[in-house]
This record gives C-alpha cells, structure tokens and sequence, in this order.
C-alpha cells in the first residue's frame, strides 16, 4: 500500500481475506448454535471452543513465531484451517451437521487462528520501520473489522438462514487465498539462526519473565485479562438476549448480523483516528478512556433493551476498541525487543486472551441459573473494576497536563 512498500501490501491483502473468514465463523456459529439449541450453557460453548486453543497453546506457537519464518507459518496455518474446513463442509452437505460438529470446526480453526495471529503481529514490524507502525497497525486492523465485521458478519447472517454448509465453505476457500497471497511478500522473515538453538522451555520461560517485569506490559495485560473474561461471558450469551421471538430484543439472524456491521463502522473510524487522538491527549489516557467508556456501553442493551439503541452502541464499541487495540499492539511493538516479540506478545495474549474460554462457559453457567441480566451486568461491573485498577496503579506516571501527557513507552518503568 502507499508508503508502506509492496510486502505490506500482500500482507495486508492477506489480512483482509482471513478475517472476513474470520467474521464469517465469528457470528455465524453462534447464530448455527442458537438454531440447535436454546441452551445458555451448550451455545456459550460455542465462544468457549474459539478462544480455548489461545489458553492452550498461545506460549508454544510464541515461541514457533521466534523460531521459525514467521510468514510460512502463517501460510501453513492458513492452509491448515481451510483444510479442517474444507472437511468439514463436506459433512455439513451431507447432513451431518450438529452442535458437536460445529464445536469441532470452531476449535480446530482456533488452533490454527492462534499460530497465524502471532506470526503476524511480529511479522509486521519486520515488514515497515519503525515510525511506520502505527499507521501500519491502523490499516491492518481497519481491514481485521471490515472482514470481521463490516463484510462478514451481514453475510453469516444470511448464509445462516439460506445455506448453512456455505458458512464453513466460504472461509475454507478465504483462507486459502490468505495463505498464497503471503508468497507475494518478499525477503526472510525468520529470526536470527541463534534463537533456534534454545530449548523452548527456555525461551518460554524467558519471555514470562520480562512480561511479569515491565510495570506497563505486565498492567496491560491483566487488565485486557479481566475484561476479555468478562466481554467473553457478555458476548456468550449476548445472542440470546438479542435473537429470537422470546429474547428481549426480539432480533431475527440479519438484524444481529448488523449489529456486527455497526460495530465495523465505528471500528474504521476508531483505527484511523487512534494515532490522532493519541497525539492530543496521550496514548495512555486515550487507552484508558475508551476502555472506561467502551465499559460503560455495555449497559445500555440490558437497560433499553432496542434495536434503535443497540446499534449506535455498537458503531461505538466499534470506535472504542478499534482505536484502544491499536494503541495497546503499536506499544507491544516498541516494547518488546525484536527478538523476544513472538513469545511476548504469546505470553501477553496468554493472560489476555486465555481467560475468554473461562468466560464464556462461566457466561453460560451464570446465565442458566441466574438469568442473562445477572451475566450482562456483571461483566460491566468486572471491566470497570478492571479499568480503575489500572489507572489507579498507573495514576503517578501520568500526572501532566492532557497536551504534553506521556506515551506508553515514556512510562514503561522496570524492563
């Protein structure tokens, strides 16, 4: 892309396509899971089954990514995914499908999600230079919400309700072009031949030990911790406040679909304007407040429970989180030594992904016996708790005025 040189480009182009994949499966399994069962517990399963594998196996692919060309690893984990789905479209078509075959799909894809993810957050830094990475990491993640959420999830929404075998065939053949379009970028992306001489256990290890170090990092990631736990089991059952004649909102399929296209919209925005609102009022504050705020949000469905409110709130989760992940992966990045970045980012994505499995079964326990408001309150009040203790934590290293206010690695404290 312009500027950013003709690898960026693959890779970016490569992005695009796996995440539309990605958003595909994102909201059509729930949406397969709610047309099977109305179970609370059985469809938070279904979001439990996508984010266990980061749990699972996020250090050891860390340590792949340090070890390995970071690009063929992604092309394999592509081609592997689209396989897995490929597969299982045949036995969807066939009439085969059920919850347990759709819990499988949802988790081998996962497996493969979590080896491609990390090689590309530390492949890119090897890919533009060094004062190109946020405006790089800006144009990724706004192609990461049209897939996801713009393009994908509208889609899974009618593919739901016309061709359910298409759901898993359409991101078989996404991912399979993801994974030829890397072969476009040029040069090595391996790390140096010395880091491959480690044992992995040392080289996990390692990478434990400067997370649990470095003041910001170590903050960060316990916070992004509990509120993944706690967006998890909101979002795991949130399909069932939102669709069907007996939920509150009363949504059919499409209308939830859009709700994901709203929060793509606003997440274009958040994406593109981080950098900016980050130069005004300082990277950290700005992190800060939209977690505040994107917490605060997610009220407004359980208090006013409409379709009019739903989606402005969700073009602002959109905004919210868009600009606030690209602030916290642009400050990975220049945290982190080049050659410790994959099994950081593993080890942060470890505690800040690993909880979402635990959230969202807990989610469907919690809703089954206490109700779905007991579910969708109690996530707001964990991520606020989350937030505030961060900020108090943090509070004397940010004291000066919100124009000259310090960027997270002015403040990164203890390495």
């Amino acid at each position: 892309m312009a500027g950013l040189g003709r690898s960026f480009g693959f890779l970016w182009a490569s992005t695009a396509m796996s995440n539309l994949a990605d958003g595909l499966l994102k909201v059509g399994a729930p949406l397969l899971a709610v047309s099977l069962t109305r179970s609370p517990t059985l469809v938070s399963l279904v979001g439990a089954a996508a984010t266990l594998p980061w749990l699972l196996l996020a250090l050891h692919a860390g340590a792949v990514a340090d070890r390995a060309d970071r690009r063929r690893v992604m092309v394999r984990a592509n081609l592997v995914r689209a396989a897995i789905l490929a597969g299982v479209t045949a036995l969807a078509a066939s009439g085969l499908l059920d919850l347990w075959l759709l819990l499988a799909a949802v988790l081998l894809a996962g497996v493969s999600e979590v080896f491609a993810d990390l090689s590309a957050q530390s492949v890119l830094p090897m890919t533009v230079s060094g004062p190109d990475l946020t405006r790089a990491n800006g144009r990724v993640s706004t192609a990461q919400m049209i897939g996801n959420d713009f393009v994908g999830a509208p889609l899974a929404g009618l593919l739901v309700a016309v061709v359910p075998a298409v759901l898993f065939g359409a991101p078989a053949i996404l991912y399979a072009a993801a994974g030829l379009l890397l072969l476009g970028m040029r040069g090595t992306y391996a790390p140096a031949p010395a880091a491959r001489d480690r044992p992995m256990r040392a080289d996990i290890a390692q990478a434990l030990r400067f997370l649990g170090s470095h003041r910001v990092l170590r903050g960060l990631a316990l916070t992004a911790g509990a509120c993944n736990f706690a967006n998890a089991a909101y979002f795991g059952v949130f399909v069932l406040w939102a669709v069907g004649e007996e939920s509150a909102m009363g949504l059919r399929p499409a209308q939830y679909g859009l709700m994901t296209t709203a929060f793509a919209v606003g997440a274009v925005a958040g994406s593109l304007l981080a950098g900016r609102a980050a130069g005004l009022f300082g990277e950290f504050r700005t992190l800060l407040g939209a977690w505040l705020v994107s917490a605060l949000l997610l009220l407004v469905p359980v208090l006013v429970p409409s379709a009019w409110t739903l989606y402005p709130t969700a073009v602002l989760w959109g905004v919210l989180g868009a600009a606030g992940n690209v602030l916290v992966i642009s400050a990975r990045q220049r945290l982190i030594p080049a050659e410790l970045l994959g099994r950081v980012n593993s080890a942060y994505r470890l505690v800040g992904m690993g909880a979402m499995p635990l959230g969202a079964a807990l989610g469907g326990v919690v809703a089954e016996y206490a109700g779905l408001p007991a579910v969708l309150t109690g996530a707001t009040g964990v991520c606020l708790c989350a937030v505030g203790l961060l900020w108090r934590a943090l509070s004397d290293q940010i004291s000066e005025p919100l124009t000259s206010a310090p960027t997270l690695s002015d403040i990164s404290g203890s390495r």
